[in-house]
């Protein structure tokens, strides 16, 4: 009975979702979305390297730091002019060791990802809600790299 109850109100749920979607795409002129990359950045990433990413003296946390913080803006250039999106990716995840983030023990973001998605939702797909973010934040430094 449980099981039913449940899929009724899902599918109640998505069906007033589309509903709202399809209206809200008929009555309103194209509004910007949410740019979850620069929210996760500006939330997480600039305290340290800066709201440009440059890491010069712009990041709160910059003075109190004994490790050069990186200039994400030169990432693709220091890399023969391609994006390292796997090393990124990776950084953030928490999966490769980073001297200024700590040893491995430290919970970097794919940590603090997944236990945020578990104080969200225990219905939510933690490691999907995890690389999601990650996943929104590497691609915002993609769009910091210098020209």
């Amino acid at each position: 009975m449980y099981s039913i109850l449940v899929g009724m109100f899902a599918t109640g749920v998505v069906a007033v979702g589309i509903v709202t979607t399809a209206n809200a795409q008929q009555s309103s002129p194209a509004a910007p979305g949410v740019d979850i990359g620069k929210y996760e950045y500006d939330g997480h990433c600039a305290i340290c390297h800066g709201l440009s990413g440059t890491a010069q003296e712009e990041g709160a946390f910059f003075s109190l730091l004994s490790k050069k913080i990186a200039n994400l803006t030169t990432l693709s250039k220091n890399n023969n002019g391609i994006f390292p999106f796997a090393r990124v990716y990776q950084t953030i995840d928490g999966r490769e060791q980073v001297q200024a983030h700590g040893t491995r023990e430290m919970p970097v973001w794919g940590r603090d990802y997944m236990a945020m998605s578990a104080n969200i939702s225990p219905y939510y797909d933690h490691e999907a809600f995890a690389r999601g973010k990650i996943l929104a934040l590497t691609e915002y430094v993609y769009r910091l790299q210098a020209k």
